[in-house]
């Protein structure tokens, strides 16, 4: 049984998310303030979050900064701030999700669902190691790490899905809804200023120079091309 903790502080909110996770066969848990969700997360054991930004204590986006800089799970912001700049700083964060309150319950647990299944897949693979090789990149496909010069760079999960995609589609040109599309799989156009950002976290951890990019290209006009 798959364990949720939602940090919320609406206490009818908190309560209607729980009920219906706990519907659906899910164990779900409360913390109502930064402090709490961020001690309760980090404690371990939680298969998803769920994280408001408004919170008493410490910020949403602290919160999950705090959370992903230890742990790798998916991080599910459902808020009522709705500015593109929330959302670009909760995916830069590593957030893997956004839903805007009011939000349709069955519409939270499926997007849970769905990021749940990705992780799964990936941490159950059992294949033969896999490696793509470019120069001084090195992309493990099965252990999910990333190398540059031999020194390993830690990627969040959505960082390396984006990288080892494009790595493994060289020269092709992917527009930021393809990119979307693929990766995150909702039909939400507000939502791909997500690649963007994604992208720059790539660059900034795998380019010697992030402005003069050598691996990810940016075809203006058309999206983005991993050059080998």
């Amino acid at each position: 049984m798959k364990r949720i903790l939602i940090i919320e502080d609406e206490i009818p909110i908190a309560e209607l998310e729980r009920d219906y996770f706990e519907l659906h066969g899910f164990t779900a848990e409360l913390a109502h303030d930064g402090e709490e969700g961020t001690a309760k997360a980090l404690a371990g054991g939680y298969d998803l979050i769920i994280l408001d930004l408004n919170l008493p204590g410490a910020d949403g986006l602290e919160v999950c900064r705090s959370i992903r800089a230890q742990l790798d799970v998916p991080i599910l912001i459902v808020s009522a701030r709705d500015e593109e700049i929330d959302k670009i700083r909760g995916f830069g964060l590593g957030a893997d999700d956004f839903v805007t309150k009011p939000f349709s319950p069955n519409e939270l647990i499926a997007r849970a669902k769905a990021h749940l299944s990705r992780y799964e897949r990936f941490a159950n693979r059992t294949a033969e190691p896999e490696q793509i090789r470019i120069r001084e990149l090195t992309i493990d496909k099965t252990a999910r790490r990333v190398y540059v010069h031999g020194n390993e760079v830690v990627l969040t999960t959505r960082e390396f899905d984006v990288l080892a995609f494009m790595a493994a589609h060289p020269n092709r040109v992917f527009s930021k809804t393809e990119l979307f599309e693929r990766l995150w799989g909702f039909d939400s156009a507000g939502d791909i200023a997500t690649v963007a950002v994604h992208i720059r976290r790539v660059r900034e951890k795998i380019e010697a120079v992030p402005s003069n990019p050598q691996f990810i290209e940016t075809v203006w006009g058309a999206g983005y091309r991993f050059t080998v």
